[in-house]
């Protein structure tokens, strides 16, 4: 595909136009499915799988083309990744297999690999896959089960395991026996035991290694991960205390506010290893993370008020994305665009 491309292409253009096919996805989830936990028409699925593997297409193909024209950059690289931090909400969006507040988790799955894939990157400026991975069998995986539901509907992913898997009938579990569990609940923990686990693990060695051949030290190198931990924790505490169950009523903006504040850390990340920074926590990864406060703090008033906020949720959800979106993202950027001009 690479070689139909003209040379001219800006690979920006490609890395942007990837994106916009798992925006297209997200958007049709929303008017599809508002909250995530209807079934969409069937040919949502498949459009749902098409977009997915157009998007892998596209990020396949920016960095060859980057290399082709011989116009790789540091810039490049931060655009490409940025898009990617911000594909994982995207993607989460697309899925509309009913889960509803669930959404948020499958966001997770995704991001915590991928946070620690660029903070390994940040350590041993390799970036080391595994023979099967996320960005290739990964997707591969997801946009197969899209073209699968094109033809099951999203109602086999929402009832219990037992009626979708038959054979897990047979199966003795007399501690689950009267809990009706979704089959993507049961898929969810799957991908954490099977993907995100072995993959977490592997990164933490792999940086370990690194920094004890470099006679450096481990707490510094785990303190980057802080801010993320900070982001889960405080939208976990936020959903948790939610007078309005946000989680349940409000998913996109909820992943959509939040794939934002994962942006703005991981692009942070990158820009510290393109600028050689010292190794260790980044102070100001965590201004993406002091509004959580307000909505956190509106919940723990909505508690003592008997259920009554000072502000309406909906409204700090909006204000969350306005936040963690245009304004720090455009004032990010355009520090690294000045940064660059004047090397």
């Amino acid at each position: 595909m690479r070689h139909s491309l003209p040379a001219l292409d800006a690979t920006f253009q490609i890395t942007l136009t990837g994106f916009s096919f798992l925006v297209l996805s997200a958007l049709l989830g929303y008017i599809c499915s508002p909250h995530l936990d209807t079934a969409p028409p069937r040919w949502v699925h498949l459009a749902h799988g098409l977009l997915l593997f157009l998007y892998q297409t596209f990020d396949a193909v920016d960095g060859k083309q980057a290399r082709r024209t011989s116009s790789s950059s540091p810039l490049g690289e931060l655009f490409d990744h940025g898009c990617d931090a911000l594909a994982c909400a995207a993607l989460a969006l697309g899925s509309t297999l009913m889960c509803g507040g669930w959404t948020l988790c499958f966001w997770v799955v995704a991001a915590v690999p991928f946070y620690l894939a660029t903070w390994e990157h940040f350590f041993t400026n390799t970036l080391i896959l595994p023979t099967i991975n996320g960005p290739t069998e990964g997707l591969m995986l997801i946009y197969v089960s899209h073209l699968f539901t094109f033809f099951t509907g999203a109602e086999w992913w929402a009832q219990d395991f037992r009626k979708s898997l038959p054979f897990f009938g047979w199966i003795p579990l007399p501690f689950l026996s009267e809990i009706e569990i979704p089959l993507y609940v049961l898929v969810l923990i799957l991908m954490i035991v099977c993907a995100v686990i072995p993959t977490v693990r592997s990164n933490v060695s792999n940086v370990q290694e690194v920094v004890e051949a470099r006679k450096g030290s481990m707490a510094l190198a785990l303190a980057m991960i802080l801010p993320f931990i900070v982001l889960l924790a405080g939208v976990a505490i936020w959903c948790y205390l939610s007078p309005s169950s946000i989680m349940r009523n409000q998913p996109h903006l909820l992943v959509i506010g939040t794939g934002f504040n994962f942006g703005y850390l991981v692009g942070r990340m990158i820009l510290a290893h393109l600028c050689d920074e010292p190794k260790g926590l980044k102070s100001g990864m965590f201004m993406s993370l002091v509004f959580l406060c307000f909505p956190i703090a509106n919940a723990l008033i909505a508690k003592i008020n008997d259920g009554s906020p000072l502000v309406d949720e909906l409204v700090l959800l909006l204000l969350y994305c306005a936040y963690t979106g245009e304004p720090e993202h455009f004032h990010f950027h355009t520090c690294v665009l000045n940064f660059t001009y004047k090397i």
